[in-house]
């Protein structure tokens, strides 16, 4: 889960919705950098933070029995990226190898935590040249394919996470897949990217959030009861040139 304090309680959103929220972002990148294989990518994006955690006795509460934002996660585990890596296996090699490259990054720092750690990473870097042979994808492909990838996956957590800063100042999301460095901005009644990287002048992208007002839970089984029970609410921003 995606959470935040608000004046009222927290905001919670699932981080399958910050996905499909990241695969909006990317539908309007701009054509000419797209990678061939569009659709495989946006499904990868869609799809990449699934398979979360079982909800089971206090998976998703802090020690104190605040909703647990994904950030604050007590130990590192790799249930949730083998997971979705193998699920993810289903659906192409394209989208595996995007995925694969996705918990690449992520979990590297990870490598000295374990033997499972650096077994699991060492297994991505086989897998991930399997596909690129089979698919005849060069390297370079693939990373300038990734680096979209992240691109929308940054930039869908710096709008879940309200990250964006005040009084126009810019904020480094990444690099995209030209290497080119994007900052967003955030003005008075829309977003700008700098430089525009975006089919589209103008556009709109959205997420559901739940806004609770109850601020602990005894377990998951009382916070999931809450959440279903909450009216969901559409963050919606607003992009323009």
């Amino acid at each position: 889960m995606i959470v935040n304090s608000t004046q009222m309680g927290w905001e919670v959103i699932y981080q399958a919705a910050h996905a499909l929220l990241a695969a909006q972002i990317g539908a309007h990148w701009r054509a000419d950098q797209r990678p061939q294989r569009w659709i495989e990518t946006l499904v990868a994006l869609a799809q990449h933070d699934d398979e979360a955690s079982p909800w089971a006795d206090r998976n998703h509460l802090t020690d104190a029995g605040a909703p647990l934002d994904f950030r604050w996660s007590k130990a590192p585990s790799l249930a949730q990226p083998s997971l979705v890596t193998s699920e993810l296996q289903h659906k192409g090699q394209w989208a595996s190898m995007m995925i694969s490259m996705h918990m690449s990054f992520l979990y590297s720092h990870l490598r000295d935590e374990g033997p499972e750690f650096a077994a699991f990473l060492d297994e991505q870097e086989i897998h991930q040249k399997t596909w690129r042979s089979a698919m005849k994808v060069k390297k370079k492909e693939a990373e300038a394919a990734y680096a979209l990838f992240q691109w929308c996956d940054r930039m869908s957590l710096i709008l879940c996470h309200r990250e964006l800063p005040e009084a126009e100042r810019a904020l480094e999301v990444s690099v995209g897949p030209d290497g080119t460095r994007y900052d967003v901005i955030c003005r008075e009644g829309h977003i700008t990217v700098q430089p525009w990287p975006f089919e589209s002048p103008r556009f709109s992208v959205s997420v559901e959030s739940m806004q609770l007002s109850q601020l602990t839970f005894k377990d998951d089984a009382e916070l999931q009861a809450v959440l279903q029970a909450t009216p969901v609410s559409d963050l919606t921003w607003d992009f323009a040139k």
